[in-house]
Order: C-alpha cells, then sequence, then structure tokens
C-alpha cells in the first residue's frame, strides 16, 4: 500500500484501516466543495481525482490529479475543518473512506499513531503546497498560456 498509510508501522496501520469503508465516486461526480465543512477523507483505490480551486469569474482551476493510494482531503485534520480545495472523479473512482471524527479520536488514544498520521499528512500537505503554486503560476503567472516576454 502506497501514499499516506505507507508511512506508518504495520500496527497502526491496521488500525486506521480497520475504521475504512470502501466507497465508489461516479466519473465526473463531486466528492467535495471548497468551503464546505470536512468530516471525511479517502485514499483512492483505483481511478483518478482532480483537486480544483475556485477563481471568481473563471472555471475552477485544476491544481493536481490524484491517483491509487494517494490522499484526498487532508481538511478535516485541522479547525475549522472545511475544504481547502473542491474535488471531483476524473475517471470512475473506488476508495476507502474513513471518518474524521473517528479518525481524531483514535490519534487522541494513541499519540504514537497521531503523531505519524499527522507527519504523513504534513509531507502531503507540502507537496501539495508546491503542486498548486506551479499549477497557479503556469495558469495565471506573467507567462501564462505561452507568453513570452
Amino acid at each position: 500500500m502506497m501514499g499516506l498509510l505507507s508511512a506508518l508501522k504495520a500496527e497502526h496501520r491496521e488500525r486506521v484501516m480497520a475504521l475504512a469503508r470502501d466507497v465508489s465516486f461516479p466519473s465526473g461526480g463531486r466528492i467535495f466543495e471548497e468551503g464546505r465543512k470536512a468530516d471525511r477523507f479517502w485514499i483512492i483505490r483505483t481511478g483518478a481525482v482532480t483537486l480544483d480551486l475556485h477563481v471568481p469569474g473563471r472555471r475552477a482551476a485544476v491544481i493536481e490529479t490524484l491517483g491509487p493510494g494517494e490522499l484526498i482531503g487532508w481538511s478535516w485534520l485541522f479547525p475549522p475543518d472545511t475544504w481547502h480545495l473542491g474535488a471531483e472523479a476524473l475517471s470512475p473512482v473506488r476508495a476507502h473512506e474513513f471518518d474524521a471524527e473517528a479518525v481524531r479520536r483514535l490519534c487522541d488514544e494513541d499519540p504514537e499513531l497521531g503523531y505519524a498520521l499527522a507527519l504523513a499528512c504534513a509531507q502531503v500537505i507540502g507537496r501539495r503546497l508546491q503542486s498548486a503554486r506551479t499549477r497557479l503560476l503556469d495558469l495565471y503567472g506573467p507567462y501564462a498560456g505561452g507568453m513570452t516576454p
């Protein structure tokens, strides 16, 4: 298993996976909307998901495309528990879904697991921030659209 869960020790991974339920999303289905309550997260089993950012007066900007093993959603981990981006299934998606409150409770009960999970999420957040920065510069920077100085 790659991605977020691979960063956890086997016993921690098993405890987190015990909270998972299998879900699916059709191609084009919205998984969550920016600004709404973040009360769950997913790990993709099959398919692809795009993360997008609302841009006033324009179409949502696709920031990143995620695939199998990757985390969908980290906003559940930090107050105020609202999504910072939106997510849409690019293809039919099967995923493990986790209830955020149950996972936070597990982290409170086992601080070592909580620290490992928070650290793994922080690594995802760092990569996503860099990806968003690069993508937004591509879309809206001074040389967007192939324009040169």
